[in-house]
């Protein structure tokens, strides 16, 4: 089931995709997704994508991007959640940041806590996945250890078009992740790659973090990365959700130094 969130002529609500339709949702996060509500469907062409869900606390895997990341103990950041955006929303990109960059990520939505739960449990506190594009401004990220500032700005966490409630059909351990630029295509990469997979990250955040249902936890870009140009466009995509494009707003006055290859986080 695919769960999206909408605005239309009767407000902003959850609602499951079918087709070309949208079935009003009344609370996702409750165990109420099955609960749908007959009487109220609206046109997808009526109606406007947002980030599908506003979580409390954002949550992002650093040094999770390859397998040789496994040689480092595993490592979270907090982003801000009004950092979230949805698609279509423009990125924009504060004047003299530096360069900065997109990166396709694959983000756990939460049905609950993760605390307690173990490798062979956990998986039952995940609502569903969606797709991710962890803005991060590189200049800002080798000053700031926190990567607070290089990552928690207005914008910079785009999340949609919706989520993914089907883990088995999805595999989220095992598939594609995507970038685009300005219509180039970047090298894709399988989540496979990733240090460390779905399970192992909430465990290991539930041992310390409190989380809950709608919370979002992103898992490390796998795949190629790049900057982002004043007037373009980036498109992050996973194979099985969708395909999350937004505009690219702003000014950069002096590029700043190139990104280091190999180590987007």
């Amino acid at each position: 089931m695919r769960i999206a969130r909408i605005a239309h002529a009767g407000g902003v609500h959850h609602a499951a995709l079918e087709g070309d339709t949208a079935r009003i949702v009344a609370d996702p996060f409750g165990g109420a997704a099955a609960a749908l509500s007959a009487d109220r469907l609206v046109p997808l062409a009526e109606a406007r994508l947002l980030a599908p869900v506003l979580p409390r606390t954002l949550v992002g895997m650093a040094h999770n991007t390859g397998l040789e990341d496994r040689r480092l103990p595993p490592q979270a950041f907090l982003k801000a959640p009004r950092s979230v955006i949805g698609p279509g929303e423009p990125v924009a990109l504060p004047p003299g940041v530096g360069r900065v960059d997109a990166e396709a990520e694959l983000a756990v939505v939460l049905a609950g806590s993760p605390e307690g739960h173990t490798l062979d449990t956990v998986l039952d506190c995940v609502f569903g996945c969606t797709v991710a594009n962890d803005i991060t401004a590189r200049d800002l990220q080798r000053t700031d250890p926190l990567w607070t500032s290089a990552k928690g700005r207005r914008g910079f966490t785009p999340l949609g078009p919706w989520i993914e409630t089907d883990l088995d059909a999805l595999r989220p351990d095992d598939t594609e992740v995507a970038l685009s630029l300005d219509g180039v295509p970047l090298p894709p990469a399988s989540t496979r790659r990733l240090a460390r997979g779905i399970a192992e990250i909430l465990c290991h955040l539930g041992d310390y973090l409190p989380l809950g249902p709608g919370d979002v936890v992103l898992t490390g870009a796998p795949g190629a990365y790049g900057p982002l140009r004043p007037g373009g466009e980036v498109s992050a995509s996973v194979a099985g959700i969708g395909t999350l494009t937004n505009p690219v707003t702003g000014s950069l006055p002096g590029a700043g130094r190139p990104a280091p290859a190999g180590d987007p986080v």
